[in-house]
């Protein structure tokens, strides 16, 4: 057992260097623009969707848009209506090609199969890059995102915009200054999914829309028939090819506030307790619970992780904890109501339950015991400007590109890139099985007594849109 005194003095430093967390050792990069008066430029990569606001959010903040890539010329249509300026591409590496010397930032909001491919090129062409959660798709791609930021020294930041909330950041500094005690449990589920898993393959193929560049929406994915409205444009999450599940949408949002706060990263194994299997290769499963298990971390005692989605929920021992109105909203789930999604987080003094995706809001249980608690000092730097998450997040983006907000962007890769790591070894574990346990060796990335699974760390790509082949290219 190790000495609480000693753990808690840890935590309390660990806290105030809390910058350490999220900064690489690089020093970011400054945008072309040399003065706040002029305008930093951007290439929008996906802008139906998510991208529709990540375009217009960080426009809001003085960036001028002057190129707008989507492989759907439809949703190119509707944005340039409020962009009537910038040019049109329907391919990401055309348009990178084109304005490389022209633009400072890329913002990446597509599918997750393609994150990597174009983030990579930007930021191997010296742009600050702002992508969208997942970071990558693959385990592999999310370690080559981390590393390439560093190399680069380009200002990064993942979409996954509960980082930007007051909340997130004061649970963070409540759980590490020890209030309630050593956490060697979290508990995490998730309403999702709201797309379509556990299923497989249509036996059909429709013409692809004049407007749709259909190749490139394949990207880096193995070509298959276009099928109207099975994968684009929202339905692609739930196929294995595209998307990482209900696990890799949402446990970004929903794992960011515990993760932070405890350094879960690096598990050593991973278990899917209950795994109905990928459908014919082809889906995820429709509902799953995933067992991680982290060391002890120096000042964290080992604790184990456990992911909920597709309407499974932790035992009633920790869901009694939780507040009465919150029960009687699981109640209702259990008659066929509406999923509900929470984290749980169990301390040796007490509780700390959030039931926003983002962690944003949170409390402390049981509510006696904590009726009289003072917040511990401020240690983590909050954004100042106000308005809604996704645009206080921008906004933190934007002003570190420009220079101008020494604290950085939270979420940046070299977090994220751990966080997605972390995340994407739960899916592993579902390739493996119901109830095999998956020792991880996260250094090496790969499985040391289940080989079959390695193969899944990285994918093999389509020509055109291979890694090495979009990192040489910009670098040249």
């Amino acid at each position: 057992m190790k000495n609480k005194s000693n753990r808690r003095t840890f935590l309390g430093q660990s806290a105030a260097l809390g910058a350490g967390v999220w900064i690489s050792g690089a020093a970011p990069r400054r945008a072309r623009a040399s003065s706040a008066l002029e305008s930093l430029s951007a290439a929008c990569i996906g802008v139906g969707g998510k991208g529709d606001s990540d375009c217009s959010h960080i426009a809001e903040h003085g960036v001028n848009i002057t190129g707008l890539c989507d492989v759907d010329q439809t949703a190119i249509n509707k944005k340039a209506r409020e962009f009537k300026d910038a040019e049109q591409f329907q391919d990401f590496r055309e348009m990178l090609d084109k304005m490389g010397d022209k633009v400072d930032i890329v913002t990446v909001s597509t599918p997750d199969h393609t994150h990597a491919v174009a983030a990579l090129r930007a930021m191997r062409m010296g742009k600050h890059v702002y992508c969208q959660k997942p970071l990558t798709w693959s385990i592999n791609e999310a370690r080559l995102m981390r590393e390439t930021a560093k190399e680069t020294g380009v200002v990064t930041q993942m979409g996954n915009q509960g980082t930007s909330e007051d909340g997130l950041r004061e649970a963070v500094e409540v759980i590490q200054s020890g209030a309630i005690g050593d956490v060697k449990e979290v508990h995490i589920w998730s309403n999702r999914p709201v797309w379509p898993q556990g299923k497989g393959r249509a036996d059909k193929e429709d013409t692809v829309p004049d407007t749709l560049n259909w190749d490139g929406w394949i990207g880096p994915a193995p070509m298959r028939p276009y099928v109207e409205g099975e994968y684009h444009s929202f339905n692609w999450r739930g196929w294995i090819d595209f998307g990482t599940g209900a696990l890799g949408d949402m446990a970004c949002h929903t794992t960011n506030m515990p993760v932070k706060a405890l350094e879960l990263w690096d598990p050593v194994a991973v278990t899917a307790i209950k795994n109905p299997g990928f459908f014919e290769n082809e889906t995820f499963p429709s509902a799953s619970t995933i067992k991680f298990e982290f060391p002890d971390r120096g000042a964290f005692p080992a604790c184990n992780f456990f992911w909920y989605d597709g309407g499974n929920l932790p035992a009633d021992g920790i869901l009694e904890q939780l507040p009465e109105g919150f029960k009687k909203r699981i109640a209702e789930q259990r008659k066929g109501g509406k999923k509900t999604s929470g984290a749980v987080l169990l301390g040796s003094k007490g509780v700390l339950f959030s039931e926003n995706d983002y962690g944003a809001k949170y409390y402390l249980l049981p509510k006696d015991q904590y009726a009289d608690y003072k917040k511990p000092e401020q240690k983590l730097p909050r954004i100042p400007f106000k308005g809604g998450t996704d645009q206080r997040q921008k906004w933190e983006f934007v002003q570190t590109c420009k220079g101008e907000y020494e604290p950085g962007t939270m979420s940046n890769f070299a977090y994220a890139g751990r966080l997605t790591e972390t995340i994407l070894v739960g899916n592993l574990a579902l390739r493996a099985g119901e109830g095999q346990r998956i020792e991880w060796d996260a250094k090496a990335l790969r499985s040391t007594n289940v080989e079959s699974v390695n193969k899944y760390v990285t994918r093999e790509y389509r020509p055109g849109y291979t890694l090495e082949a979009e990192m040489a290219g910009a670098a040249g």
